[in-house]
């Protein structure tokens, strides 16, 4: 449990790099955390009832025969699609662009 916690608190660190660096690492710990915890596991499950579309992909990725690969680019392109439709915390700093004649892709 303690290599999954240390593998977030690397996950949290790449994070500010360019690129999707801190997504996949921090997925995976939080899989070792949960493979290893029962509390943890007790409380991702409440979360995934309260969020259900955001974690069910992290739900999908602790089945045993999971396909890692197309569960993480599904998503990456959530995220994806999260921060250029103009939700969430970009959305403000987006619409300012626009205003003032910026060209945001």
């Amino acid at each position: 449990m303690t290599l999954g916690f240390l593998v977030i608190v690397l996950g949290i660190l790449v994070a500010p790099l360019p690129g999707p660096g801190g997504i996949p690492v921090i997925t995976l710990g939080l899989i070792l955390v949960l493979r290893a915890s029962y509390g943890a596991k007790r409380l991702f499950i409440k979360a995934h009832h309260r969020w259900p579309r955001v974690l069910s992909p992290i739900r999908r990725l602790l089945r045993r025969n999971s396909p890692f690969v197309s569960i993480f680019w599904q998503m990456m392109l959530r995220v994806e699609r999260f921060v250029t439709r103009g939700h969430g915390a970009m959305a403000g700093w987006r619409r300012a662009l626009k205003r003032r004649g910026w060209r945001t892709a």
